[in-house]
């Protein structure tokens, strides 16, 4: 019987609350896969979806801007399809639009943007304490318009690479009580 090493893996030395903060567009989930440089799919959060079996207009949105929209690169990428006739348009956005959740690669200094894309307004990057997701939350409820109503936040903890969601209305998700 041989043995095979398997090394510990290296325990990171980033502060676990050095975050990043999003404001939460309410829309509906979507993506763009990209392979050698073309469009093979486009997909909402359960399913691969087409210009005929569509979701709210992604997929044809999509086929339509195409020729911008292989700049994003190979890969996926997963964003907010948000706008009128979606999740009753809380932001109330004129038109629907897609908002990318990656703020590192897509931020206003990436030349190679979609100029039909949008990001996830970041609202804050620094070290999380436990009156910072609250007070963020305060700010976006007392900032907004009278006609928008802003769904929340999602905060990215950069040393273990992952999400969390803070809402508003429903602080323990939308089928609690």
């Amino acid at each position: 019987m041989s043995t095979e090493f398997k090394a510990w893996e290296k325990i990171t030395r980033e502060n676990p609350f050095n975050v990043t903060i999003t404001e939460k567009m309410d829309g509906t989930n979507a993506c763009i896969i990209i392979q050698d440089g073309e469009i093979v799919g486009v997909q909402s959060r359960k399913r691969l979806i087409t210009p005929e079996d569509d979701n709210y207009g992604f997929a044809q949105w999509v086929d339509d801007n195409k020729g911008d929209l292989i700049n994003l690169g190979d890969g996926y990428h997963y964003g907010e399809w948000a706008g009128l006739g979606i999740q009753k348009n809380p932001h109330n956005l004129p038109e629907k639009q897609f908002f990318l959740f990656n703020t590192f690669r897509w931020n206003e200094n990436n030349p190679n943007r979609p100029k039909c894309c949008n990001v996830v307004p970041v609202l804050f990057v620094g070290e999380m304490n436990s009156l910072t997701v609250p007070s963020i939350l305060d700010g976006l409820q007392h900032n907004a318009d009278d006609n928008e109503s802003p769904e929340g936040v999602v905060v990215y903890y950069h040393a273990m690479r992952k999400y969390t969601k803070h809402t508003i209305k429903s602080p323990n998700g939308k089928w609690c009580k």
